[in-house]
């Protein structure tokens, strides 16, 4: 009998893609669309899909009209495929595969190819099911992404993922299938709401938190000016915290999460539970703020985080608007929220925590009565009945 030795492969992809920052994006003379759908050479002009968020839609009424003369005006390089299909955006919009099926099923009527586009406007959500269609038609359309909220210029709009919430869980189906380009206009952001305007000043905490403790000092500083709704200081934190998470994830060792450690999800284990507890009422960035008061209050009690950093970090959080306790938190299925989070990792449990602000710390177990501990001193905390607690060292 012959013996055959195995064939070993290797393959090496690198991925390249812009993270724009603009006003102003489908206004005459605005290069930046243009290049993107240039971007790559090949053969013109390209067809385009583009999806738009009914609430970007609502408040800015004119831009399905801009887009499509921005098109007209550049036709030599880019073909709209159709009308812009507009869809209601929020956690809503990844719950119910059939959003997904009407992006595919126009796809395929405008005879899309893998060298055409797929446009995602709007908020995160919206792009996550723009994005999961496009990957997974034709085994991957080139994307498009146009964050039009805070958190999704911030974070959730500018990475590799896209996903879907599926069988009760947050973002259980998904594809890592980075976009061609991501193009942030500050324009959208004055017409959001205040939940949505100061959402992705969460993750804008969480990021400094974990990396960069002059971030935070700013931030603190700044917490009343951006509860207020100061467009200069929030262009400031979007692009800052863009580009730490962006760092993070290109030179972070594991863009694609193969391994057991995220620390980009500080605060996230409690966060995506919290979102399904509330039949996904509670918005994500709210839910990570409360994830982010938790951890940081496990943290404090653990003995790993002084009460003086606790404090800043609880104080500025409150600062900035959000609730740092809402009845969820002492829901009885809080805690599947651990074994989600490390399915959906993989491998060991592993959660980040706090030594001290900008320094971060990885542990493989929480402990069920000093969760319970830290949620009862946050609901204390929100009815003014406690400013600190009992610490319990643990082992990490």
């Amino acid at each position: 009998m012959q013996i055959f030795k195995p064939i070993q492969m290797e393959i090496q992809v690198s991925y390249r893609y812009p993270v724009h920052f603009t006003t102003g994006l489908f206004a005459p003379g605005n290069s930046r669309f243009l290049d993107a759908g240039r971007a790559g050479g090949g053969h013109f002009p390209r067809k385009l899909l583009v999806v738009v968020d009914r609430g970007v839609h609502r408040h800015h009424p004119e831009l399905v009209t801009q887009i499509q003369s921005y098109c007209r005006e550049h036709q030599e390089y880019l073909v709209l495929a159709g009308a812009p299909l507009l869809f209601q955006g929020g956690e809503g919009v990844k719950n119910d595969p059939l959003y997904v099926t009407i992006v595919q099923q126009a796809i395929q009527a405008a005879g899309l190819c893998r060298h055409s586009y797929v446009v995602a406007v709007g908020g995160g959500a919206l792009l996550d099911m723009a994005g999961y269609a496009a990957a997974t038609a034709h085994r991957g359309l080139r994307l498009i992404r146009v964050p039009t909220t805070t958190l999704a210029q911030a974070d959730a709009g500018i990475g590799v993922k896209n996903s879907l919430n599926a069988l009760g869980k947050k973002n259980f189906l998904g594809t890592f299938a980075p976009p061609v380009a991501v193009l942030n206009d500050f324009a959208f952001l004055p017409t959001l709401s205040q939940r949505d305007w100061i959402g992705g000043v969460a993750e804008a905490v969480k990021v400094a938190l974990i990396k960069d403790a002059p971030f935070f000092d700013f931030l603190e500083r700044q917490a009343p000016a951006l509860a207020g709704r100061d467009l200069g200081i929030m262009e400031q934190v979007v692009f800052r915290a863009a580009a730490l998470h962006l760092e993070h994830i290109a030179a972070g060792g594991d863009p694609f999460e193969s391994g057991s450690s995220r620390p980009l999800d500080f605060g996230h284990w409690s966060a995506h539970r919290l979102e399904a507890l509330t039949g996904f009422e509670l918005g994500h960035g709210q839910a990570v703020a409360l994830g982010l008061a938790l951890d940081s209050t496990y943290s404090y009690l653990a003995g790993f985080l002084g009460e003086s950093a606790w404090q800043r970090i609880l104080g500025t959080l409150t600062d900035l608007g959000f609730a740092l306790y809402v009845p969820q938190l002492a829901d009885d299925g809080l805690l599947a929220g651990l074994d989600e989070f490390r399915e959906h990792l993989g491998g060991r449990l592993t959660v980040t925590l706090l030594w001290e602000i900008g320094q971060s710390l990885e542990v493989h177990d929480l402990e069920a009565n000093l969760i319970r501990a830290a949620i009862e001193l946050l609901r204390k905390r929100a009815r003014g009945e406690a400013a600190s607690g009992s610490r319990f060292p643990v082992a990490g």
